[in-house]
């Protein structure tokens, strides 16, 4: 798995036939670039364009978030000097609320819209879309079975699965959609919910456990580690449980989940050290299960992982000639962007273009809370553990004046670069919109950048942005030292 063999250099016969199965960022970025490129494109989708990113998961989730940022900036716009009414005052918290109705009706409503506007897109550039289940046939045919029942069979040169994943679940909690659910079915509640027990603090948990914060439910997280979202740098980590802490997130860490129960008027939660947990609500953020099963892949020469995913290599290439996967079935990231750039590499490699393997250590991730985690490149672990030399500078945005205009008093800069050259090789943003202040140091990873090429460019004054280009200053300094006896 990862190894690129003689294949890619070989001169390969281009598809004139591709079928995608399974219509999400992998499936449907693939068909755009299949279909510029002259080839006839049917994408199979059972679900609806856009697959559970934009129907049930990234879409929808990310909208909620927004609407829990909007009411915690509103909350705090009083330190602003901001008033609401003759009885506001200083204090912190206003009066805000959520109608919870109106805010899953507007996501909801964004989802579709969403889905209806990648559908069109998909089929202006071509591309034959067909609504059903499908299921691979050897060698590289698609079978087809409509919500009518009717089958019929797609034939193809090349195929590429780009199916998914589902939430987990544990038997010893079933969700219901109503007091026990999963992340696709927390857009049920018309109310915000009283208590929410989350369980599990990685990335899903942790954002689902910031969004209802913020949104007024009271929350506890549940966290089989000492820290909460044990994947991610350790200081960020430190920064977003000191912000659940000032929020008043609970967390209760070191236990699982055993069991869930519903009650009378809620759920209790059972841990595995004893602990009973009563609350109004249970999320389960336990992780995701790749649907591969029941597709043919078997049958049609496609290896799969112990944990039920693809095997894929850097091209996207399955163990089977002509059948390449993408997206969160393949066990590589599960992130829409790294979905989408498997699908588009697929099809260049299918057709034979100069081809860049996909490199994890290039994508840039990000965490939905409040704030934002965004990390890309070497990690703070990696470093530890001796793999990388590196000189690190991490600067708190404490000290960036446009921080204080905006009453941000929490979150860095951090920017890794390797020890003797000063090329850029990794960085964590922990601030509100670290979604969109880690591009640049994306590019500089991606493009090996210089220190020097980052704190020599321009930025606006007074900016966030301008802790990047400090941060490369300082660790200009760093690099220099060592030169300068």
């Amino acid at each position: 798995m990862g190894t690129v063999t003689s294949q890619t250099s070989a001169k390969r016969f281009a598809p004139d036939r591709i079928a995608i199965l399974g219509g999400g960022p992998g499936g449907y970025e693939a068909a755009m670039v299949a279909a510029d490129a002259g080839a006839e494109v049917t994408i199979v989708e059972e679900k609806g364009m856009g697959g559970s990113a934009v129907l049930t998961d990234v879409v929808p989730s990310k909208t909620l978030i927004a609407t829990a940022d909007a009411m915690r900036r509103v909350n705090a716009s009083t330190a602003f000097g901001v008033r609401f009414g003759e009885h506001s005052s200083d204090k912190y918290e206003t009066e805000a609320w959520a109608d919870f109705s109106k805010v899953n009706q507007r996501l909801m409503k964004l989802a579709h819209s969403q889905s209806r506007d990648i559908h069109a897109s998909v089929e202006a550039a071509g591309v034959r879309i067909i609504a059903g289940h499908g299921r691979l046939v050897a060698p590289t045919n698609i079978e087809v079975t409509t919500e009518a029942g009717e089958t019929t069979v797609l034939e193809a040169d090349a195929v590429i699965i780009a199916t998914g994943a589902h939430p987990r679940e544990l038997g010893s909690a079933k969700p219901d959609g109503e007091r026990i659910l999963n992340w696709t079915q927390a857009y049920n509640l018309t109310e915000v919910p009283e208590h929410m027990i989350v369980v599990g603090s990685g990335v899903t948990g942790a954002e689902f456990a910031s969004a209802y914060r913020r949104l007024g439910a009271d929350v506890t997280l549940v966290s089989s580690r000492d820290q909460v979202l044990p994947g991610e740098d350790s200081d960020a980590a430190s920064v977003l449980e000191n912000s659940f802490a000032r929020a008043g997130v609970k967390v209760a860490s070191r236990s699982r989940a055993e069991s869930v129960e519903r009650t009378e008027n809620g759920v209790k939660v059972t841990l595995t050290d004893g602990r009973v947990l009563d609350g109004s609500h249970c999320l389960m953020a336990v992780g995701g299960i790749p649907n591969t099963e029941n597709i043919g892949l078997e049958e049609a020469g496609v290896e799969t992982t112990e944990s039920g995913h693809i095997r894929v290599d850097t091209v996207s290439r399955t163990t089977a000639a002509g059948v390449y996967a993408a997206g969160d079935c393949t066990g590589m990231m599960p992130l829409a962007s790294v979905a989408a750039m498997q699908g588009r590499i697929a099809v260049a490699h299918m057709q034979g273009e100069a081809v860049k393997p996909l490199q994890l250590h290039r994508v840039a991730s990000n965490v939905f809370t409040s704030p934002e985690i965004a990390t890309v490149g070497v990690t703070q672990a990696q470093v530890d553990s001796g793999k990388y030399q590196t000189d690190v500078v991490k600067l708190d945005l404490a000290t960036n004046p446009r921080a204080k205009m905006m009453n941000i008093r929490e979150g860095f800069v951090k920017i890794f670069s390797r020890k003797g050259s000063g090329t850029v090789i990794g960085a964590v943003v922990v601030a509100p919109r670290a979604s969109e202040l880690i591009f640049p140091l994306a590019l500089a990873v991606t493009h090996k950048l210089h220190v020097d090429d980052v704190a020599g460019t321009f930025t606006v004054y007074p900016s966030l942005s301008g802790s990047l280009s400090e941060a490369a200053r300082r660790l200009h300094l760093h690099v220099a030292e060592p030169n300068q006896s």
